[in-house]
């Protein structure tokens, strides 16, 4: 018989033609439905060849699945598993599945006891979810990486004095590094939320037949258990169609990379020769082809391209599972775009992590730009207040004026008699400063570190935060590693048991 033949037998046994279905599928179909479906879910091979172990294993166990085939099929299941060299993925054959069997058909009888009672669906949907998890911990690792990255600059630069910005304009005065700081929150908001994420990600769907069981009822529980996930997703109509998760999964990465877009931004615009307090190492800028004197901070770029890029991704996965239940199409390209979503947020978290390792702040730039304008204008206002009885709406009218008429000059070129003459002006009657108030009043260090509430500036303040966010990131570190370790235990068992 020619390979040809064979092949085309192969292929009318997978795809179940001859009896509901007559005919094989023309070739637009392969080329074009089956070729992309195949691609999809290409990258689930290794999930679903432990998918297929697990459900032998508990269909032997349950006597769902003779042992002496259950044996023969699980050895070659074993053999698939190591990706032999004779198996090629060809959409003629359908999808993922079709394709595993048809390379089992051609090694063993045994075979036909590859399913029972189970739709290709669940498979499918069972190593996604397997995929996932794993992904979502390794997402984990490097959003703690880049975290302890923040807090470790915070701590350098928490006496580098700098303005803070509003609507790109001085505001009030800070440090560098309690700018930084502000960034770690957010990840820790975001660690939260992959914690519950990956809660509900770790269910299992395995045992729920196509929509409401099988009369072929595998245990459920037990392939939950070898497949080491935390339980099972209990409603079998649920269980296989659910998609709340995977919009609240890509709701979770689009959060995660507008916080490392947002800080991206901000950079960019720090890198300007205008701003001068930020330069990017060398390694994670761009030459330009024309303008010699360019330094472009492309890392930055990049990441707001892909913070662009997975925004539309939540509207278009969104989009997807706006059907019907129980349709497939709300489920074809998420095999692929989901996990390519996780692996790109994932890249973006180590790169920021790389360019904050290697920048440059600029501290002699940060204090000339605090000094030279108007962003103690608040610490004067709240000082007025404070110390010369003054309400705190009619000391900011006075510093406002005081700022609108000596704007040019800055701030530092007030005197005592500036102001008595201001204070005349606006109210009629005179403030009796003195210069040694103004002199305590306009210096930096002191308005950083007069600021005692907690989450300030301050010296004392940074260094709580910064404990706080470490240990933080240390306790989901110690989580993260032991389930991933508990993870490749699980293989390990799998494949030890079918021994």
């Amino acid at each position: 018989m020619s390979k040809k033949k064979d092949d085309l037998d192969t292929q009318t046994q997978v795809l179940e033609i001859g009896s509901r279905i007559k005919k094989p599928p023309s070739d637009a179909m392969v080329n074009i439905v089956f070729a992309r479906e195949l691609g999809q879910q290409a990258h689930l091979f290794e999930a679903m060849g432990l998918v297929d172990i697990a459900y032998t294993l508990t269909g032997i166990k349950t006597g769902l699945i003779p042992h002496k085939e259950g044996a023969e099929l699980l050895s070659q299941l074993i053999k698939l598993q190591k990706r032999p060299t004779n198996f090629v993925l060809e959409p003629s054959r359908g999808d993922l599945y079709t394709n595993r069997e048809a390379w089992l058909s051609e090694q063993t009888t045994s075979v036909g006891w590859l399913g029972p009672g189970r739709a290709r669906r669940e498979v499918t949907t069972t190593a996604f979810l397997i995929v996932l998890r794993n992904l979502i911990l390794k997402l984990t690792g490097s959003t703690i990486e880049l975290g302890k990255m923040i807090t470790q600059l915070t701590n350098l630069y928490k006496k580098s004095i700098m303005p803070d910005y509003t609507y790109l304009q001085a505001a009030q005065p800070t440090t560098f590094g309690h700018y930084l700081l502000s960034f770690a929150y957010p990840l820790v908001r975001d660690l939260e939320r992959m914690e519950q994420l990956f809660h509900r990600v770790n269910k299992s769907p395995m045992g729920c037949g196509s929509t409401n069981g099988s009369i072929l009822t595998n245990d459920r529980e037990y392939m939950a258990l070898l497949l080491g996930f935390s339980g099972i997703a209990t409603h079998a109509r649920d269980a296989m169609w659910q998609f709340d998760v995977m919009i609240e999964l890509s709701a979770v990465l689009s959060s995660s990379i507008t916080n490392l877009s947002r800080l991206s931004e901000d950079l960019q615009i720090y890198c300007t020769q205008e701003f001068d307090l930020v330069e990017l190492d060398d390694t994670h800028a761009r030459a330009s082809k024309i303008m010699p004197q360019k330094k472009n901070p492309f890392a930055l770029t990049y990441i707001r391209s892909i913070a662009n890029e997975l925004i539309g991704s939540l509207a278009s996965i969104s989009a997807t599972a706006r059907t019907p239940t129980g349709q497939p199409d709300n489920r074809l390209s998420i095999y692929s775009q989901l996990p390519d979503a996780i692996r790109l947020v994932n890249d973006c978290m180590q790169l920021m992590t790389e360019v904050l390792e290697h920048l440059h702040f600029n501290h002699k730039r940060g204090k000339q730009l605090v000094l030279s304008g108007w962003s103690l204008s608040t610490d004067l206002a709240e000082s007025l207040a404070q110390e010369y009885g003054l309400d705190f709406r009619a000391a900011h009218k006075l510093v406002g004026y005081l700022a609108e008429k000596y704007n040019d000059e800055g701030i530092l070129s007030l005197d005592a008699q500036k102001v008595h003459k201001a204070s005349i002006e606006v109210f009629g009657v005179p403030i009796n400063i003195t210069d040694d108030f103004l002199k305590q009043v306009l210096n930096p260090d002191n308005s950083i570190q007069s600021k005692k509430a907690r989450g300030s500036a301050s010296i004392k303040s940074i260094n709580n935060m910064i404990n706080e966010c470490n240990q933080i990131f240390s306790d989901t570190h110690k989580k993260n590693m032991k389930q991933q370790e508990y993870f490749v235990e699980i293989e390990i068992s799998l494949i030890e048991q079918v021994k």
